[in-house]
């Protein structure tokens, strides 16, 4: 559960830092964090995951994340 916190802090601190966003083609924006909270409880829930590092996990989340459609694309002004 220690990681999922710190999964969350961190990718809410590089969100608030980052020139890039996650896009879907056919949801709306504010359905990320609900589809990325999805994708992270399945990789935890995993007995292999749960020991894992947490550079790993991470990018195991952001692979879930973009089979479900999301891609990261630099923002737009």
């Amino acid at each position: 559960m220690h990681v999922l916190i710190v999964l969350s802090i961190w990718i809410l601190l590089i969100a608030g830092c980052s020139s890039a966003e996650w896009v879907h083609p056919t949801k709306p924006q504010d359905e990320f964090t609900q589809e990325y909270n999805k994708c992270q409880g399945q990789i935890l829930a995993d007995p292999k995951n749960q020991q894992g590092i947490n550079y790993l996990l991470l990018e195991a989340t952001e692979q879930c994340v973009k089979k479900r459609g999301w891609v990261l694309r630099e923002k737009r002004d």
